[in-house]
């Protein structure tokens, strides 16, 4: 089975957003939890101090999506200990993309469906995929991994719908940390497919959880166009500067 994104619009729209303003979005039958929240620093040195967002779904499938990095062993055995779970009870670990931060606790979990980017496997077997071609994978009716690159040639992001705010995308690093952000394109691979695929999601998503931020809501509404603001000026009874 498979499962559409259904970005397209026949109505341009204006995004707006704001934080989300906590880390546990609940849903029937998924519900999202951030389990840590991912960062990004630059330092006096010219170097940065980052670490990916590491984010649980909870429902028929446990999916972990990223991992975060190899020193964030023991914290994500502990905030899955905290739900009840441990590394056995995983069954699909999404990593959107390959950087360290981001796949550094993939070895835990030897029994999960591992998704890496556009490669999905179950042990030593890789199993057939169009993500590179830009459709999504499903997971279950409620869950699909979907194609969003840029960042890297084989970024992934995880769907979810039915929560109780509406369809929640886990981004990776779409989004480094927010909508709004500039300095996403420092770090992009390919910018104007990135872009592409941002504004893609943007059409889709209530709730982006980007990969070194915190989690924000989104806000569509059409854009109104120029003929129609013509219209409401010339419908004003002094438009044309008369006494």
């Amino acid at each position: 089975a498979t499962a559409k994104m259904d970005p397209a619009q026949t109505t341009p729209l204006s995004i707006r957003t704001e934080p989300l303003g906590g880390p546990e979005i609940p849903g029937t039958p998924y519900s999202v939890a951030v389990l840590k929240e991912g960062y990004c620093h630059p330092q006096p040195d010219g170097s940065t101090r980052a670490d990916g967002t590491i984010t649980l779904l909870s429902g028929p499938t446990v999916v972990l999506v990223d991992t975060g990095g190899p020193w964030d062993r023991d914290l994500l055995l502990g905030r899955l200990a905290e739900r009840g779970l441990g590394p056995g009870d995983v069954g699909w670990v999404v990593c959107t993309h390959g950087h360290s931060d981001h796949v550094g606790n993939l070895s835990l979990f030897p029994g999960a469906t591992l998704v890496v980017g556009f490669d999905i496997c179950q042990g030593d077997r890789y199993l057939c995929t169009e993500l590179a071609q830009r459709r999504p994978h499903a997971i279950d009716e409620h869950v699909a991994i979907v194609p969003t690159p840029g960042h890297t040639g084989s970024d992934v992001s995880v769907l979810v719908r039915g929560t109780s705010l509406g369809v929640v995308l886990v981004a990776g690093d779409l989004f480094e940390r927010h909508a709004g952000e500039d300095g996403w394109r420092e770090v992009s691979e390919n910018p104007e497919l990135q872009e592409r695929s941002r504004r893609e999601v943007l059409e889709v998503a209530d709730v982006i959880i980007p990969g070194h931020g915190a989690p924000f809501r989104v806000y569509r509404e059409p854009q109104r166009c120029s003929d129609e603001l013509d219209s409401e000026d010339t419908s004003r009874p002094n438009h044309t500067g008369a006494a």
